[in-house]
Parts: C-alpha cells; sequence; structure tokens
C-alpha cells in the first residue's frame, strides 16, 4: 500500500468519526424535552387549578401517534391561561422554552418574554396561544386542540 493509499483512508475514517460526532451532536441538542402527562376528562385535557403556583408555568407532554406535543399552563393573577412549548418561528428546534426567573425563553434564540407580556404575544418568537376554559376546579383543553397542533413538534 502506498503513502498517497495510507493518508487517504486515514482521512476517509477521520471525515466518518467526525461526521458521526457531529450528526449525533445535533441531534441530542435538538431533543424535545418530556415532561409529566396531564390528567384526562372525556375530550379534554384537565389541570388542577389548585395545583398551579402564581405565576410558574406548569409544563406537561400529551403523548399522540408516538409524538409530544408540549404545552404549559400559567396561572397569573386570578386567571389561567395555556402556550404550547412552541413558536411559529423557532418551533422546528423542537427546543420549547424554559422558565427563569420570572420570563419565558425560547431555548433556541433566548428571546425572553415577563409573564406580563406573554398574553400579548408580541414578536415572532412568542408562544402559541392555546385556548382552554375553567370548570369545576379544573382547567380544560381541547385534546383535538392539541391534535392539531401536533405538526409543531
Amino acid at each position: 500500500m502506498g503513502t498517497k493509499t495510507f493518508f487517504k483512508r486515514r482521512f476517509e475514517r477521520r471525515s466518518i468519526y467526525i461526521s458521526f460526532f457531529l450528526i449525533s451532536f445535533c441531534a441530542s441538542c435538538s431533543r424535545q424535552p418530556v415532561y409529566p402527562e396531564p390528567s384526562l376528562k372525556g375530550s379534554e385535557v384537565a389541570i388542577e387549578v389548585k395545583k398551579l403556583r402564581p405565576e410558574n408555568p406548569l409544563f406537561l407532554t400529551y403523548r399522540h401517534h408516538r409524538k409530544n406535543i408540549n404545552f404549559f399552563v400559567l396561572k397569573i393573577d386570578d386567571k389561567v391561561v395555556s402556550f404550547l412549548d412552541a413558536c411559529m418561528s423557532c418551533y422546528p428546534s423542537k427546543r420549547g422554552y424554559r422558565f427563569d426567573g420570572g420570563y419565558i425563553t425560547c431555548k433556541t434564540c433566548d428571546i425572553r418574554y415577563s409573564l406580563a407580556e406573554i398574553e400579548e404575544g408580541v414578536g415572532s418568537c412568542s408562544p402559541i396561544r392555546l385556548e382552554g376554559h375553567l370548570q369545576d376546579g379544573n382547567y380544560l383543553i381541547p385534546v383535538s386542540l392539541l391534535e392539531e397542533s401536533a405538526d409543531k413538534f
């Protein structure tokens, strides 16, 4: 075997290792988080309002056809609101948001929203609103709304 062939094979082997490492690294970076599953009441997801801590989001994962649909529920003042753990611009990354020091922050682009601003939905990276309603001490979200949002996950 000539010197050229030896170095060529060595380079190819290294390229394969580097490619494998990069693919593995990128796949692990974009891994979607998984949260506790919500309770179901008929065709709706049910979250007990008394379990919500004021101004502290509760992240949950609804499973649908092997997909994890993440969302969060938040009690602000005396009302309850919910959002997908995704936004229109960054949802392909499947990383969602994190709660940190009173702010909801996109894990992809690092844009932050205070809890007071989150309902306004200002900007391209704001969480997608998920409509729900209060009934008998529970905040209910139709399962159909979550399933319609599966393309974001």
